[in-house]
């Protein structure tokens, strides 16, 4: 299989993305808004040429797959168009502004068979692989819920880049980080039937909240308690799963995140402190390598992704309705 591909934003994600593509899909465009960008990153890759056109570029005859890597209120647009031309999509999340954006890429690729992939690239760290084996083996028995945390500090003037411009971003860090962690909730827990949350602006002066806070339960009573801010001083990820025979704690994701481990305590029949095993993940991060290979296979079989589509109209729905119940 010799997909020709496309990245359309080329910014620091359509960067990463053009990387982990050499040796598995030829990149023929590389297409940008910004004239620049479009041409230093065609560059690096022989055969493949900068386009400032998205629309020419993802209905071009010499592209299979389309990458979408631009800011949100381009995702779904983009995404739809590409597959309607029948091309295969990887868009990175959180694939719209809202849930409702994604009608029309589901309408596309019901017309046309294209495959689209959501980029929930946590779901496939080398911590999280790990402990999707764990759980798969039965060791911590049934699952009763999650606690997750995920933030950065931010930097000078973050109030005013895209994110901080509700019609470019669609929020702030409920539909950022929050949706890695409503994410992989879903993919341990399944779907949460009861949504209930906070968002709101404590330290940025924004028009889009700098925290939020979810608590989510299932029909069977699981239940997921999140924070995802804007306001961790010092990053932070901590991800906690809890069986009733032991739990699962991720921590870190590599770089100013600290050390990606994973540690896992498994309770004893006499209770009291548990074994503990610990697993550390200093190498570099290899989650885009692996998503990307799993959706070539996806291709190749016509397997539908997983996470897809539907995977973000899920989260963008939590993040929504906890949006608009923190509205004044």
């Amino acid at each position: 299989m010799n997909l020709r591909a496309a990245v359309v934003g080329c910014g620091y994600i359509g960067q990463k993305r053009a990387y982990t593509l050499e040796g598995r899909c030829r990149l023929v465009v590389c297409c940008d808004a910004v004239e620049e960008r479009a041409v230093a990153l065609a560059s690096k890759y022989r055969g493949s040429r900068p386009s400032r056109n998205w629309r020419e570029t993802v209905t071009s005859p010499d592209v299979d797959v389309v990458f979408v890597a631009t800011t949100h209120d381009k995702l779904a647009e983009i995404t739809a168009a590409a597959a309607t031309a029948g091309k295969h999509v990887l868009v990175e999340k959180p694939g719209g502004r809202n849930a409702e954006e994604l009608d029309l890429v589901v309408k596309a690729m019901r017309g046309t068979g294209a495959l689209v992939r959501v980029g929930f690239n946590h779901r496939y760290h080398r911590a999280f692989r790990k402990a999707r084996e764990i759980i798969d083996s039965g060791l911590l028995g049934e699952l009763m819920f999650v606690r997750g945390r995920y933030g950065h500090g931010g930097r000078p003037g973050y109030e005013k880049e895209w994110r901080a411009i509700p019609e470019v971003s669609g929020g702030g860090e409920a539909i950022d980080q929050g949706m890695h962690l409503i994410d992989l909730s879903r993919s341990f827990l399944g779907e949460f039937s009861r949504v209930q949350g906070y968002a709101r602006t404590f330290f940025w002066r924004m028009p889009v909240e700098d925290n939020a806070f979810f608590l989510l339960q299932t029909e069977a009573g699981k239940v997921a308690f999140l924070h995802a801010s804007w306001t961790e001083w010092k990053n932070l990820f901590s991800f906690e799963i809890y069986g009733r025979q032991g739990k699962l704690e991720v921590s870190g994701l590599g770089g100013s995140y600290g050390l990606e481990q994973l540690a896992h305590y498994q309770m004893q029949p006499r209770m009291g402190p548990p074994d503990t095993v610990i697993y550390q993940y200093p190498m570099p991060d290899d989650s885009w390598e692996r998503e990307l290979e799993e959706f070539l296979e996806d291709i190749l079989l016509n397997r539908c992704p997983n996470p897809g589509v539907e995977d973000a109209i899920a989260a963008l729905g939590i993040v929504g309705k906890v949006c608009q119940d923190s509205s004044p």
